[in-house]
């Protein structure tokens, strides 16, 4: 072989040898930087294609939440009115019983669902009054405002959800459904704020309501001038597995 057959091969093996090297490192730096499964998993929205997902099927792209009345609260703000109100008090009253499932669409969130029951007979007074006075307003509240024997159950159930991302695993989202209390069926809206990870949701809001678009007389006594205001507040902050 001629030396200047031999400085080509040599140069041709060298130039093999460049490239052989250049796509180890390449392949290295790809597999240190490529998202893995458990990096995917961080964001509940970007979930689709792992292994398991999120408290749901990844099969039909839905996640699927539980919600665990043990770790949320639901309260009923009711609000002293009428002429003698300032010798009244305004009523803070915990749902005790209350029960549903919360759904979204991974990476596009919608669409999305909330449907929610909760046992009337199950809320009571959390304001610090005596035994009597709570027994009597939860007795009054069950018998007469609420009429637990004759409607058990007061159910929410979503016909539309959206939501803007506030940050990463922070959205605000707008609920509008059906509310079904004391025999009565009416739509409301609400916001609430929402926070997802890797295996729970946690939901927190207001939600207003009139007593009397579900057919609810609101209580009053000593001829009317110390009476419950129509307008009732219920705040929610709803976790979910």
């Amino acid at each position: 072989m001629t030396l200047i057959a031999q400085h080509r091969v040599f140069a041709l093996l060298g130039l093999l040898a460049v490239i052989s090297l250049a796509s180890l490192v390449f392949e290295g730096f790809r597999l240190k930087t490529a998202p893995r499964d458990t990096d995917r998993l961080r964001d509940p929205i970007a979930a689709p294609g792992t292994a398991s997902g999120i408290g749901g099927s990844v099969a039909d792209g839905i996640a699927r939440y539980k919600i665990d009345a043990s770790q949320g609260r639901f309260v009923v703000h009711a609000f002293a009115g009428g002429l003698l109100s300032a010798l009244a008090h305004n009523h803070n009253i915990a749902v005790r019983d209350f029960s549903g499932e919360a759904q979204f669409t991974y990476v596009t969130f919608e669409p999305a669902s909330l449907h929610l029951t909760v046992k009337a007979s199950s809320l009571s007074v959390i304001d610090k009054v005596s035994e009597k006075d709570r027994n009597d307003i939860e007795r009054t509240m069950r018998a007469d405002v609420l009429e637990t024997e004759k409607y058990p159950e007061i159910v929410f159930r979503s016909t539309r959800v959206s939501a803007s991302k506030l940050a990463e695993g922070k959205y605000r989202a707008k609920i509008a459904g059906n509310l079904s209390l004391h025999g009565e069926t009416r739509g409301v809206e609400f916001d609430a704020e929402i926070e997802l990870s890797s295996n729970s949701l946690r939901a927190r809001g207001d939600i207003p309501l009139k007593q009397s678009s579900f057919n609810i007389k609101p209580v009053s006594i000593a001829g009317g001038t110390i009476k419950v205001k129509d307008e009732v507040k219920l705040s929610f902050d709803i976790v979910a597995h």
